[in-house]
């Protein structure tokens, strides 16, 4: 499980701290597809890997790609992004700070 996730409608893809992963040793590997992303503070690096599953409350996505990086900001694990959002029918009510899958509310 991987706390202190920040909810980053602004993101395109999920970006995920190596350093929240170190302890079940997920690492880049020569065979990875290393991106670049450009943002307000500056750029950053990452690979990408196929996770068998991601698991959100009870809602599992299978076989997704995640980027993951050396981003180092202090409390924050990673950048939830609108892939995942998306993808997984989520919905944010801004209003109550709440998030839930579509049509589960």
């Amino acid at each position: 499980m991987i706390d202190n996730m920040v909810i980053d409608t602004g993101a395109a893809k999920t970006l995920i701290s190596q350093n929240a992963v170190e302890d079940i040793d997920l690492r880049v590997e020569m065979g990875d597809h290393i991106v670049t992303y450009y943002g307000i503070g500056g750029k950053e690096h990452a690979f990408t890997k196929k996770l068998d599953s991601i698991k959100l409350g009870s809602f599992q996505l299978r076989e997704y790609e995640v980027d993951f990086s050396g981003m180092d900001y202090e409390g924050i694990n990673g950048l939830l992004g609108l892939d995942i959002l998306l993808d997984a029918g989520l919905v944010l009510d801004l209003a109550k700070l709440e998030m839930y899958r579509s049509g589960q509310k």
